[in-house]
């Protein structure tokens, strides 16, 4: 066999090595912490569909993690693919069954402020918050999206999932709004190191949340998401369920994680579930 016949092996793009699986569990999964279970799986459709599928068998804290997933699902059914090992793609499954169900909202967004905070202390980037749930960077004096996290009910609890670009090249990018860590000047792309800062950073807040009985304000999360959200003191459009669009002044995120709009014609109005597009801010553009 020549060598160029040889099968590519999954050492084929040195700047991108697996996951080392027993490294992770030996940092995170201690006694007494919230992750209990950790896998890494070379290849999958979702994490978030395969750890829903299993909810009922499953133990708060664990953990889902693919080197690539083929058919990665984002909020309003879109798609997130990216070559294999270029990103984090992972989910996490919570119980928070003590807490008053009405108040899960919060998760999502919880879940921003802990991406962004371990993101920012262990790859040495600036993040900021995209309400709901998009995790953005600044590359070319432009804010680009650099992840998403999609939660959804599964049995007692709630799947987390988190997509994030790594070390994606220019070329790589599915979209001109896109970018990933190395674009954006990160101190280290190294995997490992980024999931154990995301998974310790997601553990204090979710203590913090739950300790406090899923209360946003008594917790100080949605203090935190309101100084790392770029979407607040910006003209938005809101695409709202049944066609419906809504453009105004993005001005608080409220007690139950609405994002709240100023239209200059009305009461303000709180917006609780909508796509919504960044009109013009300090950064300019669309997004």
């Amino acid at each position: 066999m020549t060598p160029s016949d040889a099968p590519q092996s999954r050492w084929s793009d040195l700047d991108r090595p697996p996951l080392n699986v027993t490294a992770l569990r030996r940092g995170l999964l201690r006694p007494g912490a919230l992750w209990t279970a950790l896998d890494v799986v070379g290849s999958t459709g979702s994490t978030n569909t395969d750890l829903a599928a299993r909810a009922a068998d499953l133990t708060e804290g664990t953990v889902l993690v693919a080197e690539e997933q083929t058919a990665g699902r984002g909020r309003l059914e879109r798609t997130w693919t990216a070559p294999a090992r270029s990103g984090l793609f992972f989910s996490v499954y919570l119980t928070p069954g003590d807490v008053p169900a009405e108040r899960w909202g919060w998760l999502p967004l919880l879940t921003g402020v802990a991406a962004a905070t371990g993101l920012a202390r262990a790859a040495g980037v600036d993040m900021a918050l995209k309400w709901p749930n998009d995790l953005l960077v600044t590359v070319d004096g432009q804010e680009r999206k650099t992840g998403g996290i999609l939660a959804e009910r599964a049995g007692d609890g709630v799947v987390i999932g988190i997509g994030l670009n790594v070390s994606l090249r220019a070329d790589e990018l599915p979209a001109p709004t896109a970018a990933s860590l190395a674009l954006a000047g990160a101190v280290s792309t190294d995997r490992e190191t980024l999931l154990r800062g995301v998974l310790r950073s997601l553990e204090h807040w979710y203590g913090l949340w739950r300790d406090a009985d899923g209360d946003a304000a008594a917790s100080g999360l949605q203090e935190a998401y309101a100084a790392g959200c770029a979407t607040l003191g910006r003209t938005v459009r809101a695409q709202l369920p049944g066609d419906r669009t809504l453009t105004g002044e993005a001005v608080a995120v409220d007690g139950d994680g609405r994002i709240v709009l100023a239209t200059g014609d009305g009461p303000r109005e709180p917006v609780s579930a909508g796509d919504i597009v960044h009109l013009r801010g300090a950064e300019g553009g669309l997004t």
